[in-house]
């Protein structure tokens, strides 16, 4: 039996994971949903939420009040663990599971983090974004007053450090200083260097390519000058979407497990993500 799936939220998140979900022989997708549509019909086994970052909260618990499993890529990394603590209760006493933060950043890198630092207990990583469009700091910026469009663009300057740079289209009337400090206070900005560029059109700038460069250095036992790398050039939706319907299966295999609950994705076996039993995904990769 096919694992069903609801999506809601269909812009560019959404529609990646619709595409996800179509080439998943053991996946069905059973509707889509815009953000402000009523959900009370929504009948599935999971619903991938595509909403904006901060309205992930209050859709997760609608959906787990339902006994519906949740997947998000909810990416205020700050809090992130405060967000498992309060879907946790729900997801429990509803049998359902929620895997939050599951994206390729916060998501899929971050298992790639743990099992760095496992490879290697002593040691530092420096995660380097970019260059590339960061959809959630975009869609941050496009839900400050006065903007029309927006477009944020990470560029990685080494060791974990950032720049931001933010182009803003203005709707008519707006004050760009006014905007400018909003952008510059918001959480998903105030901790990088940020520079704000106001534009006659963004649309002529946007491109959805992305990227990350992990490397570590470490300690393996008492053997110091340990060094491994990770990079990737990506479609950033495309990926996320991808991430998010993998995520979706585990759910579905950890409710039929019991294990229900709210997890980040370090906290979900790898196997569980993939098609397939156990006996054939053992014999192939292991």
């Amino acid at each position: 039996m096919k694992t069903t799936i609801a999506i809601i939220g269909y812009g560019n998140i959404g529609r990646a994971v619709e595409q996800a979900v179509n080439t998943a022989d053991d996946l069905q997708l059973t509707g889509i949903f815009h953000h402000n549509d009523n959900l009370d019909d929504i009948n599935a086994d999971v619903a991938v939420l595509c909403t904006p970052t901060r309205e992930v909260p209050v859709f997760a618990k609608k959906m787990l009040a339902k006994g519906i499993s949740t997947v998000d890529s909810f990416d205020i990394h700050g809090q992130i663990y405060d967000l498992r603590q309060s879907l946790m209760p729900m997801a429990r006493e509803n049998g359902a599971v929620s895997i939050i933060a599951a994206g390729w950043d916060p998501g899929s890198d971050s298992v790639i983090r743990a099992l760095l630092m496992a490879m290697a207990p002593k040691g530092i990583t420096y995660t380097n974004f970019g260059p590339g469009r960061s959809m959630g700091h975009t869609v941050a910026v496009k839900a400050i007053a006065g903007v029309q469009d927006a477009l944020s663009m990470t560029i990685p300057l080494g060791t974990g450090i950032h720049r931001r740079m933010v182009y803003v289209e203005l709707k008519k009337g707006a004050d760009f200083a006014t905007v400018e400090k909003a952008i510059l206070n918001d959480d998903y900005f105030k901790h990088d260097e940020t520079h704000v560029v106001q534009v006659p059109s963004v649309d002529v700038l946007n491109n959805v390519a992305h990227g990350v460069n992990l490397v570590r250095s470490g300690v393996s036992g008492e053997t110091h000058n340990q060094r491994f790398e990770f990079d990737m050039e990506i479609n950033n939706p495309a990926l996320t979407g991808q991430v998010l319907v993998a995520c979706a299966r585990a759910a579905a295999k950890m409710r039929q497990q019991q294990r229900y609950g709210a997890y980040t994705l370090i906290e979900v076996a790898p196997i569980d993500l993939l098609p397939g039993t156990d006996e054939e995904l053992i014999r192939s990769l292991v």
